[in-house]
């Protein structure tokens, strides 16, 4: 039975990640997913949200994603993310900013107001903070 498998994260701008780890949580359009070694194969779409890694020395990891596509090999996993930024590097008062400015606009109810643009703006603002939270809690 296999204890650890491989992890690549990578966005358009660089890789985050490449190592062995013993599970990761991440967030796609079904909902959270859990992957441990062994999983069936998958391929599925990510939305706004965190990749949550536990390291193989049990160290835990947190990254945020905007979107992109993960896919589960036998021993290998591979994050395809839009965008992906570790905790530290995420601004928490810009995040607050743009949720704010998003739920603002959603309440405007103007006609020209773009609902799905706003509201993926939003979900993204969210899933920062989120991110951003579940890093303070780990120190």
């Amino acid at each position: 039975m296999l204890y650890t498998m491989r992890l690549n994260i990578v966005s358009a701008e660089e890789e985050l990640f490449s190592g062995y780890i013993k599970s990761l949580q991440i967030t796609a359009s079904e909902g959270e997913l859990g992957i441990m070694p062994g999983h069936a194969p998958l391929l599925a779409a990510l939305t706004p949200g965190m990749a949550r890694i536990v390291k193989e020395n049990g160290k835990e990891e947190v990254i945020y994603i905007s979107g992109g596509m993960l896919e589960v090999q036998p021993n290998c996993i591979t994050v395809l993310a839009d965008v992906a930024k570790r905790a530290k590097d995420l601004d928490e008062k810009a995040a607050l900013a743009a949720k704010r400015c998003a739920e603002e606009n959603i309440h405007l109810h103007q006609m020209d107001v773009d609902y799905a643009r706003l509201a993926i703006e939003l979900s993204r603002a969210i899933a920062q903070l989120r991110v951003i939270q579940a890093s303070k809690r780990k120190r």
